[in-house]
């Protein structure tokens, strides 16, 4: 075969090779996943987020429902506040329940919305006032081992 035909199959496959690594770091990075149609805000408080990072999905039944938008410190309340931006075709009652939930064992951190039966909608820009926090798994083996360590002290 001639040099430049083989140069420029070499070339062609370069370029696929990066085109295959910078679709990987999009999709890692949670960039290219399709855009939401129209989005309104909500917003809720939680007391320990755990590693939940903007641009992290919000989800409810499974479905994703949204994406994390920001998320800022309350210095008034000592909480942190997380804004969402929701996918404008799912409407959620006022009584939804938002907890942040780990995929997997070690996977990323997301909210999820348990939905209430409240007749009354959210409304963009409302807070979600039922909130629970991120399970820290360094607290709990913690507590356990203290608890185990109390137990062992009560025997003697």
């Amino acid at each position: 075969m001639n040099r430049s035909i083989i140069d420029l199959w070499v070339g062609f496959f370069v370029a696929l090779g990066i085109a295959a690594v910078l679709f990987l770091a999009l999709k890692v990075g949670n960039l290219s996943s399709g855009h939401l149609s129209e989005t309104y805000v909500l917003q809720a408080k939680f007391d320990n987020i755990g590693g939940l990072k903007a641009r992290g999905p919000v989800k409810s039944a499974g479905v994703l429902v949204g994406r994390i938008a920001d998320i800022r410190f309350d210095p008034q309340t000592y909480e942190a506040v997380v804004t969402m931006n929701v996918d404008g075709r799912y409407r959620f009652p006022k009584d939804t329940f938002a907890s942040i939930y780990t995929a997997g064992l070690l996977g990323e951190q997301y909210v999820g919305f348990d939905v209430g039966g409240d007749e009354k909608m959210l409304q963009p820009g409302d807070t979600i006032a039922k909130t629970q926090s991120a399970v820290v798994l360094e607290k709990l083996i913690s507590q356990f081992l203290f608890s185990k360590a109390a137990d062992g002290q009560d025997s003697k």
